[in-house]
């Protein structure tokens, strides 16, 4: 299963079929979600069966994919639009990032299958510009968690989820950072730039090893 999401309002999740037969290769639209806002960022919560989705109004919803409707809705900060989500691997904690440098940490309080309800944790004013990617350390990084925030201005910055202390501030992009993703193991985290780099950084360190250059216009994600 993948998502997609548009600016036409609309997330959608599509069941990428040649993952599971060899009859077809072609994707089909499973469902399809209205939202009164651009959509900006779609997670697929861990137990497969919600969809939380981000707009550019501030809204979060949360869409039960068996019952095909919203099941859970929350607006942490009024016209403030959420850039990002993450879901911590196991599924107990959720991540939003906002256009205001802000990021909203809930614990999930779950059901025996779904979401039932947020609990709020911790509100994080963790840059002064946009938070464009907020995301949340593997399952291998274990008993170590962190979360990471990519911000337009020029930085990455490493915070421990054990109180959200501020770890590491990895330095050295010259343009907005729009995109991460940490490798398996949580040892090394790739980064990608509007200065048309992507960075691999060791968490060990924060200093940058490798930086990849090739690109002639900006870098916006990487995988």
């Amino acid at each position: 299963v993948m998502t997609t999401q548009s600016d036409f309002g609309k997330p959608r999740v599509v069941a990428v079929t040649a993952l599971f037969s060899i009859q077809t290769r072609t994707a089909t639209c499973q469902r399809e979600y209205e939202s009164r806002a651009a959509v900006n960022t779609v997670v697929l919560h861990p137990n497969q069966k919600e969809l939380i989705s981000g707009d550019q109004n501030g809204n979060i919803r949360v869409w039960d994919l068996a019952a095909n409707s919203c099941s859970c809705e929350l607006v942490p900060e009024v016209d403030t639009a959420i850039r990002s989500l993450t879901v911590m691997w196991d599924g107990s904690m959720v991540v939003a990032a906002n256009n205001r440098g802000t990021c909203y940490v809930w614990r999930l309080l779950k059901g025996t299958q779904t979401i039932t309800s947020f609990e709020p944790l911790h509100k994080l004013q963790a840059h002064d510009g946009y938070i464009l990617k907020c995301l949340l350390s593997p399952e291998f990084c274990d008993p170590n968690r962190y979360l990471a925030t990519a911000s337009s201005d020029h930085t990455v910055k490493i915070w421990n989820v054990d109180g959200f202390k501020l770890e590491k501030t990895l330095v050295g992009h010259q343009r907005w950072v729009w995109d991460c993703v940490f490798s398996v193991d949580g040892a090394y985290l790739i980064t990608a730039s509007s200065d048309t780099t992507a960075r691999l950084w060791t968490m060990s360190t924060g200093e940058a090893i490798r930086v990849y250059q090739g690109h002639h216009k900006a870098t916006v994600c990487c995988a």
